[in-house]
């Protein structure tokens, strides 16, 4: 996931109103059943975690870790299919007649150097834009794949609960918006059975293992990557007349374009417009003849979306003809809608989650604004499929209490210190899922 502020959320989440229970609960069977087979398998699980943290692959590099999940997937009696949209995987089981329900993990690392200290930190390292990075599973990543292996094992070691079909997908390149939307142009919704409802959950730091936040509606923005280069006329440093300055003309533009949050946008909406990167020259008395910047926009609906879309080109085609400059060069590098649960589907849901965890369960309703972060998640949404993104605790509350008395934050997803409690929030992951796969798929509902 795209980093968001979960500490600061999960403070006001706390303070929020409890999703009331709808009319019927997860038998007390299920989390008795459930709960035997995650302490049967935990410590697997647990050591999976810890071979995957210390082997992360980048984007579209999971080869690895994708043989490692198909492998298992293939013992647990699915049908695995491999190399979906690049490095995904698509694995189904079939148990008569029922919903086909997906449950999604996400692969990638991130580019970046881990400094937790733990015994299986990474080391790996990978060439990313033709430069050596280190890489690390500073997301959660890691975690979601245990939890994803262990609902299928719960799932089918309780198959005589549950009908239907099981699409469970391990996408590659979440961190950079392109896994989903490169599964889906591979055929997702077409060579395999195409999901009534699609889960998936996400490892949060800061939050409290056992701690399950449901927000209605928008959860996550839409995020959309852009570069922008400005074509301008180099020259000696000396003799700023005879060029034609890109680097002046970036200038102008990381100023001017803010005017679109301030100016365009409502107040009362969502919209943010960062430029990240501005590369330009490699000494300081040469006028360079190009300037490169990357920017990073981010929104909750498709209005405000189009608005910064449409202001960044404007504001950039406007600087360029300013200077007298040729056009700029504008592309879109990826992006993906806002995530967005589907309020019917948490309603369903509810009951069995409370039942599990309590009033661990926080809930956000649709009328409130979502979080700043994103997610590719949002493009099976997108394709009309009702969804359901959860939030997952993954810091004891004992380590949470020591943070607190020290007068330091937490780690969150995307420090070099991230490290969840993995065991408890694997178990958590994967008691939230596998109830609410039975819930959906559950055989009471197909009376």
């Amino acid at each position: 996931m795209k980093r968001h502020p979960l500490l600061a959320a999960f403070a006001f989440l706390s303070s929020s109103t409890l999703l009331a229970p709808a009319a019927r609960s997860a038998p007390v069977e299920d989390k008795a059943a459930i709960n035997a087979v995650l302490d049967k398998n935990i410590a697997g699980l647990e050591a999976l975690y810890r071979d995957l943290h210390q082997h992360p692959e980048l984007g579209f590099q999971e080869q690895r870790t994708a043989k490692i999940l198909a492998t298992k997937m293939r013992a647990l009696g699915f049908d695995v299919t491999e190399k979906v949209g690049g490095t995904g995987i698509v694995a189904i089981y079939r148990n008569g007649a029922g919903p086909v329900t997906l449950v999604r993990t996400d692969m990638d690392a991130l580019p970046m150097e881990e400094k937790t200290g733990l015994p299986f930190a990474s080391k790996a390292q990978a060439v990313l834009d033709g430069k050596q990075s280190f890489v690390a599973h500073s997301c959660g990543h890691d975690t979601h794949m245990a939890w994803w292996v262990g609902t299928a094992q719960v799932l089918l070691s309780m198959k005589d609960r549950w009908k239907g079909t099981l699409v469970f997908i391990a996408q590659p390149a979440e961190e950079v918006l392109g896994g989903a939307s490169a599964m889906l142009k591979d055929g997702l919704l077409t060579r395999f059975p195409k999901p009534d409802y699609a889960l998936a959950a996400h490892v949060g730091g800061g939050m409290p293992t056992g701690s399950l936040v449901l927000k209605e509606g928008t959860i996550l923005s839409a995020s959309d990557a852009l570069e922008i280069v400005f074509h301008g006329k180099g020259a000696h440093g000396s003799a700023p007349s005879s060029s034609i300055d890109p680097v002046v003309m970036g200038a102008h533009f990381v100023s001017d374009v803010q005017s679109v949050v301030s100016r365009q946008k409502e107040a009362a909406t969502f919209g943010v417009i960062t430029v990240g990167a501005f590369q330009a020259g490699s000494v300081g008395n040469i006028i360079p003849d190009e300037a490169r910047l990357r920017l990073s926009l981010r929104s909750f609906t498709p209005q405000v979306r189009g608005l910064l879309m449409n202001g960044v080109e404007k504001t950039a085609q406007a600087v360029s003809m300013m200077a007298g400059a040729p056009a700029p060069t504008i592309t879109r590098i990826n992006g993906s809608a806002a995530t967005y649960n589907d309020p019917a589907l948490l309603t369903r849901l509810t009951p069995a989650l409370k039942s599990a965890f309590g009033q661990g369960v926080v809930a956000i309703p649709a009328s409130a604004p979502g979080f700043s972060g994103s997610e590719d998640f949002s493009e099976l949404a997108a394709q009309g499929i009702p969804s359901a993104y959860l939030m997952i605790g993954g810091d004891t509350p004992e380590k949470l209490a020591e943070y607190k008395a020290k007068g330091v934050s937490p780690p969150t997803n995307h420090s070099p210190l991230f490290a969840p409690a993995a065991a408890r929030a694997i178990r958590s992951g994967a008691t939230a899922l596998a109830l609410s796969v039975l819930t959906l798929n559950g055989s009471q509902k197909q009376q």
